[in-house]
């Protein structure tokens, strides 16, 4: 048992799953262009307001007839006046396998109180795409953020579908591919892969979405902040940097600082093989360790962005305590900044591995967690 503290440590030790940490180059002057104290309706604003949607297209390869606003509330804001809007016109089917997917489902059944099928698996494990009706309007999400489980490349969603397919995309998007012509509603945040500033959402629809929003009125009340249609046509200004409520415009310039930073590092690909680079550091950690595995089952499964992993040693008495010991001597040692499990999953240590982190950071943190583990059982042996 070697208890010695590595000589190392990682440079940053920003490991959080939201906010993430900034890009490497980020700087608080890289913000001095921002227009404060300027309106957000003024030329000045709504030009950096569409350049965010333009250049996000650009990056993502959004295809030309989606539509992309910016809306409020983060990632949750996009999702449910996503879900508000659009469902209830046909029969919905919820898939869920981690926390937020769990949320999505309570909105749909508690809250819209829709007759919807859920189906759901357990941590680390995903659902039976084979088994999923595609006629139907489906909701999930596309990274299990707190499972640490994605949607494998081999689900293949009809391009005849009936239904449409809306994706919290928030821990997948600029670290995943997403096919577009599959998907009719993509939301996320700017505070994950590309480590940007919370409070601001993504919502990106497919024209099959628009269609059902000119041609459908949902038969509960919409609050003026989900609005997104007038008199039966859509609020197009919405899609042009037109927002429904006011924008901070410091994070607008944060977020296409982050946009400069992706494309410095080769745009989407280049993003992908930042994350895949960190994640496997972590993988090949739990390939070589007996006592660590990742939390997710399947490898086709695994998530490149939010790597969940669970301790399997015969000798840890209280999962939920030895975790949280784990992440507390992390913390302690300025190693890795919120790197425990979340509340509602197995615990485990989760360790973001989004594009804005760096490999070496990833290889200096392993030394640590095997000292945390280590120097924690030995703890536990002597408290017996």
């Amino acid at each position: 048992m070697n208890m010695t503290k590595p000589a190392s440590r990682p440079v940053n030790p920003r490991f959080s799953s939201g906010p993430c940490a900034k890009p490497p180059t980020f700087k608080l002057e890289k913000l001095n262009d921002a227009p404060l104290g300027r309106s957000h309706r003024a030329a000045i604003g709504k030009a950096k307001l569409l350049a965010a949607i333009e250049r996000t297209r650009g990056i993502l390869g959004v295809p030309a007839d989606y539509l992309i606003a910016i809306v409020p509330a983060s990632d949750t804001g996009a999702v449910e006046m996503a879900m508000w809007n659009l469902l209830g016109a046909r029969k919905v089917e919820m898939l869920a396998w981690e926390s937020f997917g769990s949320g999505w489902v309570t909105d749909a059944v508690k809250q819209l109180k829709l007759d919807a099928k859920v189906t759901t698996a357990d941590y680390g494990q995903i659902v039976d795409f084979d088994a999923v009706d595609w006629d139907a309007d489906v909701v999930m999400t596309w990274n299990g953020t707190t499972s640490g489980v994605r949607v494998p490349d081999s689900v293949e969603i009809p391009a005849d579908r009936e239904g449409l397919v809306i994706v919290d995309a928030t821990s997948a998007a600029f670290a995943q591919d997403l096919p577009w012509d599959r998907l009719d509603v993509v939301t996320y945040s700017w505070q994950k892969v590309l480590g940007g500033e919370a409070a601001h959402g993504m919502l990106i629809l497919s024209p099959r979405a628009v269609q059902r929003l000119e041609n459908y009125a949902p038969s509960w009340p919409l609050p003026k902040i989900f609005r997104l249609t007038k008199g039966g046509k859509l609020i197009d200004g919405i899609f042009r940097g037109e927002t429904i409520n006011t924008p901070s415009m410091l994070c607008v310039e944060d977020y296409l600082f982050a946009l400069d930073w992706a494309e410095s590092v080769g745009g989407l690909e280049g993003l992908k093989a930042r994350a895949n680079a960190n994640a496997q550091v972590l993988w090949d950690f739990c390939e070589r360790t007996p006592w660590i595995e990742n939390l997710a089952v399947t490898p086709e499964a695994w998530s490149n962005t939010s790597v969940c992993l669970k301790f399997t040693d015969d000798r840890i008495r209280d999962g939920a305590a030895f975790a949280k010991a784990v992440a507390k001597r992390l913390e302690a040692e300025g190693v890795a900044y919120d790197a425990a499990y979340y509340r509602d999953a197995p615990p485990g240590l989760r360790i973001w591995c989004g594009a804005t982190v760096e490999t070496s950071d990833v290889e200096a943190l392993v030394p640590w967690i095997e000292w945390a583990f280590e120097t924690e059982i030995a703890a536990q042996t002597q408290a017996a």
